[in-house]
């Protein structure tokens, strides 16, 4: 059997148009980006946060891998779309790849849901830190439709204009960089709505063996 590869399930039909039918679905729902731009970037992120970490080149590979298929069911539905996409990976990869490949990304991808967190794995782990670190306002779809007074979710993703996640091997140390424009929320709003996250995001460091540090507009809370 195989070895999963990036490549592969990049160039796989059926999560191309899973991703695809997400965005479309969500767009429709009026949610923050989960289609292409949000999947690149964690997947490239886990793999950065792989090597960083200094997991093995396989390993650096699964992470691309669970990054850019954790959320490709959410055209299935939000509240379950981590089982989903789980199920719908294992039916795709099966039948030719290596059975451990398989279930270490379903196990990862089922985890990143916060409803049911459970790392046992350091892909699970990477995929949370990865992924709820997308705070950015690239991820509000058609900004200038939206009314931020009545939604802050949004508010606050328009008001991040950037994001860093790096790794200090010597320090132990896990940041997130996030730079927010106060002229359209203030850091307070962001843990309004992302307490949860960040507190996800501190498990997910801990199991790796470090500790999370959050750094906003240059003011460092830890």
């Amino acid at each position: 059997m195989k070895k999963l590869t990036l490549a592969d399930v990049k160039s796989n039909p059926y999560v191309d148009n899973f991703i695809r039918q997400t965005e479309k679905y969500l767009i429709a729902l009026g949610y923050t980006d989960h289609g292409f731009r949000h999947v690149g970037i964690v997947s490239q992120r886990c793999m950065d946060l792989a090597k960083q970490l200094g997991l093995s080149q396989h390993d650096q590979e699964l992470a691309g891998i669970v990054g850019y298929c954790h959320d490709m069911a959410n055209f299935l539905g939000r509240t379950q779309h981590h089982y989903w996409a789980a199920m719908l990976f294992s039916q795709i990869f099966i039948p030719e790849y290596e059975p451990e490949d398989v279930s270490r990304v379903c196990q990862a991808i089922v985890s990143h849901d916060k409803d049911d967190l459970r790392i046992v794995d350091k892909l699970s782990a990477v995929l949370i830190l990865a992924d709820k670190s997308d705070v950015h306002r690239s991820r509000v779809i058609d900004s200038g439709a939206k009314d931020f007074d009545q939604d802050i979710h949004d508010r606050v993703n328009y008001a991040a204009t950037g994001n860093s996640l790096t790794v200090d091997r010597k320090k132990k140390y896990v940041t997130l960089k996030i730079q927010i424009d106060t002229k359209q929320a203030e850091p307070i709003d962001y843990f309004e709505i992302f307490i949860d996250r960040m507190s996800f995001c501190r498990l997910a460091a801990e199991f790796l063996g470090y500790k999370f540090v959050l750094v906003i507009n240059n003011f460092r809370l830890s």
